[in-house]
C-alpha cells in the first residue's frame, strides 16, 4: 500500500483533533499525520504537541500571522512534497470526514492522479446537515460546473487524495486562495492539467463539537472566486 501524508488544517478544533488522530492511527497505516494549526486559541496545537511526543507519525506546523484555510493548506502541501511519501490526503479536523475511507483512497490513487470523496454518488450521503446547507452545497456544485466546467459530482469536497507528483506539478506556491476557495483553485488546476480523477462515496457528517467557520462573507468570496479563475484563464489564452 502507498504511504500517505494525511494533512489536517486546524483552527480551534481542540474537541475533535485527538479523536480524529486516534481514529487514523487505529487504521495501522504507514503514514505521516500532519496538523497545520492556524494559531488556535483553544489549545489545539498544544494537544497535538503532546501527541507528537509519543508518536513519530504525528507532526505539527504552528502557523503564525494571517490565518486562512487556503494558506494553511498550501503550507501543509508544500511540506508534504519534501517528505518521502507517495500521496497526500487532505481532510477536515471536525470529524465530518470518516478516516475509515482512507484505505479506499489509497487503493484508488494507485490508478488515478486525484481521488475525491463524494457525497453525491451512489452510497455517498450527508448526515446531520440542515436543508439550507444541503441546498447551498447543491447550488455550489451546479455553479462550479457552469463556470469552471467541473464534471465531478462533489466539487466542493475537501476530502481528497493526490499523487505526490500531481501536486508537485501544479505550482502550489503561485496559488492565491486565502480561505476555503483553495479547494476550488486546486481542483481547477487539476482540470486544466487534464489529470485523471476518481470519485469514491463518503458519508459527510455534520460537526458535533466546535463551531463552523462558514459565514456570509466566506460564501460571497466563494461565489466570486470561480469567476476570477475563469477570467484569468480566458485572459491567459488570449495573450
Amino acid at each position: 500500500m502507498l504511504k500517505p501524508l494525511i494533512m489536517i488544517p486546524t483552527y480551534n478544533e481542540a474537541e475533535n483533533i485527538k479523536i480524529l488522530i486516534n481514529e487514523i492511527l487505529s487504521l495501522a497505516i504507514n503514514c505521516i499525520i500532519l496538523v497545520v494549526d492556524d494559531n488556535s486559541l483553544d489549545g489545539t496545537g498544544d494537544i497535538v504537541d503532546k501527541l507528537s511526543k509519543t508518536n513519530a507519525q504525528i507532526r505539527i506546523i504552528h502557523r503564525k500571522g494571517k490565518r486562512g484555510r487556503g494558506i494553511a493548506g498550501i503550507e501543509g502541501m508544500l511540506y508534504a512534497l519534501k517528505e518521502n511519501i507517495d500521496c497526500i490526503i487532505e481532510m477536515d479536523a471536525d470529524l465530518s470526514h470518516d478516516p475509515s475511507c482512507i484505505p479506499t483512497f489509497l487503493k484508488e490513487i494507485e490508478h488515478h492522479d486525484v481521488v475525491i470523496g463524494s457525497r453525491c454518488i451512489e452510497n455517498g450521503t450527508e448526515e446531520g446537515r440542515t436543508l439550507v446547507r444541503k441546498y447551498i452545497s447543491m447550488l455550489a456544485h451546479i455553479y462550479l460546473k457552469i463556470v469552471l466546467g467541473f464534471k465531478v459530482t462533489d466539487s466542493s469536497s475537501g476530502y481528497r487524495c493526490f499523487r505526490k507528483s500531481t501536486l508537485a506539478s501544479l505550482g502550489l506556491d503561485r496559488f492565491v486562495s486565502v480561505g476555503p476557495t483553495i479547494v476550488t483553485e486546486i481542483l481547477y488546476a487539476v482540470y486544466q492539467n487534464k489529470f485523471s480523477i476518481k470519485e469514491i462515496p463518503i458519508v459527510f457528517k455534520n460537526r458535533k463539537f466546535g463551531r463552523s467557520k462558514l459565514n456570509y462573507r466566506i460564501l460571497l468570496k466563494s461565489l466570486l472566486f470561480p469567476l476570477r479563475l475563469r477570467l484569468k484563464s480566458i485572459l491567459g489564452r488570449n495573450k
